[in-house]
């Protein structure tokens, strides 16, 4: 196993940015360079801590749900080889870890579908009896099977800043005020591309539920961006049903929880429950993680990896 990479030192290529996982690199003026690293952020905090293996969960996971996902909508890959594009000194920087994308305008908001109550939609339920203006039924606990999948967006945040719910409607109009120069012409308006997005992204999240049902795993909730091109086309972009993006569940253990909890999971949830026990008031920098805490994570990504894929967690290096 290479040691972790809490952040890329590129000198092949131009650093565009930095975000909470990745570090994005121009490659020429239709491509970018992705690399997932494995810095690790909780409550939109990065913190100071890597996670082995984390970026190449990330980066092949994604890739597979990419592949699979396909028919349903076209993806951000480029079919470029990224050790191809940097130094041969900066191979083991991108190796299992980085993807060569297609330049495409960002949707400003993620398409966030919830199949289960739990997280900020559970907090959000408990004061409205709604999610992002979806009324749903009475009496719901938390962890609890929706009548069916619901799509509830939300705002982009900035690092150290929390993303927001909000009405789809209220998205839709986001979307019309910041992407107005990116459709002229197409044909399209920003609300009609929310409402597409909306559809697409209800469809991959029934395809990818049932994947991950016959492997043992409940997807509660999943969070997917897009992206369009030229023509107004909607592609999936940035990552795609991984443990960063995702809230996976054991199905045996959900069946085991006590009623009205939600079990332990597969992705940084693990994380979320550890640093809540601390006094800290979420805001940068973020605490240092024990070691033990650390493994178990990585341990936890891995585990996510080999069941949905199929294949052993050696496939990584």
């Amino acid at each position: 196993m290479t040691a972790p990479l809490f952040q890329s030192t590129l000198q092949s290529l131009p650093l565009l940015s930095r975000g909470k996982v990745r570090d994005i690199y121009a490659l020429d003026a239709d491509h970018l360079l992705m690399i997932a690293t494995d810095r690790l952020s909780a409550f939109d905090v990065i913190l100071p801590d890597p996670i082995p293996q984390k970026g190449k969960v990330l980066t092949q996971l994604a890739n597979f749900w990419f592949e699979r996902l396909a028919a349903i909508v076209p993806g951000q890959l480029a079919g470029i080889d990224p050790e191809s594009v940097v130094k041969r000194a900066e191979r083991e920087q991108v190796r299992g870890r980085a993807i060569v994308v297609k330049r495409l305008t960002p949707l400003p908001v993620e398409a966030v579908v919830r199949g289960y109550l739990s997280g900020s939609g559970w907090k959000d339920y408990r004061e409205t009896g709604a999610v992002c203006g979806v009324q749903l039924p009475e009496g719901l606990t938390q962890g609890a099977r929706l009548p069916q999948p619901i799509f509830t967006p939300a705002t982009k945040a900035a690092i150290g800043e929390h993303d927001e719910n909000i009405s789809a409607a209220a998205a839709g109009a986001h979307c019309a005020a910041h992407l107005s120069a990116a459709l002229y012409g197409t044909g399209k308006n920003g609300a009609q591309l929310l409402e597409e997005a909306r559809r697409i992204a209800l469809r991959l999240y029934a395809e990818a539920s049932a994947h991950a049902a016959q492997r043992g795993i409940i997807i509660a909730d999943t969070k997917f961006e897009f992206g369009i091109d030229a023509a107004g086309t909607l592609h999936l972009i940035d990552e795609a049903l991984t443990p960063d993006s995702s809230r996976f569940w054991p199905a045996d253990a959900y069946r085991a929880r006590m009623p009205g909890s939600a079990p332990p999971s597969f992705d940084k949830q693990f994380v979320r429950d550890y640093l809540e026990t601390l006094d800290w008031n979420k805001k940068a920098p973020g605490p240092r993680l024990p070691a033990a805490i650390i493994a178990r994570t990585a341990e936890k990504y891995c585990e996510a990896f080999v069941r949905l894929t199929g294949k052993p967690a050696g496939a990584l290096d």
